[in-house]
């Protein structure tokens, strides 16, 4: 008889381990909690909401449940995860108690939303001066990307509808903060809307843009220092000639539909007006380039709208559309920046791309479905996305370099959060100790060194 080969070694399973932590790299998430004094913030926003004799804080309820959303749970009962592990995360409510806050805070409506987006925002002004020149304002400039997300549902809740894409859902629409190359991206805006929303409503994206707004450093609310980027959904009069309106006018940065006046415009262009394009690294790219439209293009828009049209080869196989011209592909863009080339701003309206990013990283964090029924209630959840997005954003911002800086939320999970640690009490106080053998074990405890050399909040 052939013997059998065993590819994994045999193992014995008891259930009777003891001072062993599961997820202890979640201890990473507390400490930039602490760190960034958004436990006290939370705390207070939601102080309201507490009731006479309660165990538990209303914040540290929301707070955990973003926890357990950051660590990959995708429903409210997820925080039972933490409520296992009372030794790093404390003591957790219960998942009525949770539940209860939930329907408390979705009965509140705007005044509860208006409190922690308070909060969120008056944290995120500290963490900005704590990362210093990992933060997202180094260059002088804040670039606020906008777009929709379709979240699909499988049962009748509220506002549930039927999609542009011939789905069933939700089509909230999403605001982050753009942290560039070396970096990832954090929330700053999360509108829900019903599936059948249309993706070029100016009035959502004016609402989406002022949740934005709202959550930057005052000196960001307005100016130029601030761009609003979107996709061609943005490119209506309406969003155009808000944005041109608001203060000393914001940097925009918005897709246009090819219409049939862009592309006669187009065509008329003459040839030594074609700039070619450029990539990050400086170098040109081949087989695209770029040119400004002028004329009656622009009737009817804002003054100081400027229009930029780019034309390339297709890639091999690509089905051209009937906007498009002589065999090459046509996209345009409206901007109100000055003084820069044409192939650097659509370079930059280009790396709206990285939205994408963002919106995959939010549908690993809780928002590959909306787990309630109430349309007030997904709200909230929505704002607990937000906060575990924050959380994940924050701590690479803070406390890792180089290539981790730039992991997402799956990666993070599976190399930092999921690690496993003995815990042993010594002179009264706790020390996790993370295997030797695990890899980024040096990674997580230089985190946790450089999180715990920042100054505590006042």
């Amino acid at each position: 008889m052939k013997k059998r080969i065993e590819s994994y070694p045999r193992v014995r399973v008891e259930g009777a381990g003891r001072a062993v932590v599961s997820q202890a790299g979640g201890v990473l998430l507390v400490e930039t909690i602490r760190k960034t004094g958004l436990d006290t913030s939370i705390s207070t926003a939601l102080a309201p909401w507490r009731k006479p004799r309660a165990v538990h804080d209303p914040g540290k309820i929301l707070l955990d449940v973003a926890l357990a959303v950051a660590l990959g749970g995708d429903c409210l009962a997820d925080v039972g995860m933490l409520r296992a592990e009372p030794a790093v995360f404390g003591p957790v409510a219960s998942d009525p108690t949770v539940s209860r806050l939930i329907d408390s805070l979705a009965a509140a409506g705007p005044k509860a939303l208006a409190a922690i987006r308070s909060a969120r925002a008056k944290v995120r002004d500290h963490v900005w001066k704590l990362a210093g020149t990992s933060s997202p304002d180094t260059t002088g400039q804040v670039i606020v990307d906008l777009d929709g997300v379709l979240v699909l549902a499988h049962s009748d809740k509220q506002d549930a509808a039927a999609t542009w894409k011939k789905t069933y859902g939700h089509h909230p629409l999403m605001g982050f903060v753009d942290h560039g190359r070396g970096g990832t991206g954090e929330p700053v805006a999360a509108l829900l809307r019903p599936g059948n929303a249309g993706s070029n409503t100016a009035a959502d994206h004016i609402e989406a843009t002022q949740l934005a707004l709202t959550q930057l450093p005052k000196k960001y609310r307005r100016g130029r220092q601030t761009l609003i980027r979107t996709d061609s959904a943005g490119g209506t009069h309406e969003f155009v000639a808000w944005l041109t309106k608001q203060g000393r006018w914001l940097s925009y940065s918005v897709g246009m539909t090819i219409t049939d006046a862009i592309h006669q415009a187009v065509l008329k262009v003459p040839a030594p007006a074609w700039t070619p394009a450029v990539e990050p690294d400086g170098e040109i790219r081949d087989g695209a380039w770029v040119a400004e439209l002028d004329g009656d293009v622009l009737a009817g828009w804002p003054q100081g709208m400027r229009l930029i049209v780019r034309k390339e080869r297709p890639h091999p196989g690509a089905q051209l559309r009937i906007t498009d011209a002589d065999g090459l592909r046509l996209t345009a863009f409206a901007a109100n920046t000055t003084g820069v080339p044409i192939a650097t701003l659509e370079l930059r309206h280009r790396q709206r791309a990285r939205a994408e990013d963002r919106i995959r990283a939010a549908r690993a964090t809780g928002l590959r479905n909306l787990p309630l029924h109430d349309t007030a209630q997904n709200q909230i959840w929505l704002e607990i996305v937000q906060l575990a997005l924050d959380l994940l954003a924050w701590l690479p911002m803070l406390a890792l370099t180089g290539q981790p800086r730039l992991w997402e939320p799956r990666r993070l999970r599976l190399r930092l959060f999921s690690a496993a640690a003995q815990i042993v009490t010594t002179a009264r106080r706790r020390h996790l100790r993370f295997g030797r053998h695990w890899p980024w074990s040096d990674l997580i405890t230089g985190a946790f060194q450089r999180l715990d050399a920042l100054p505590n909040p006042v």
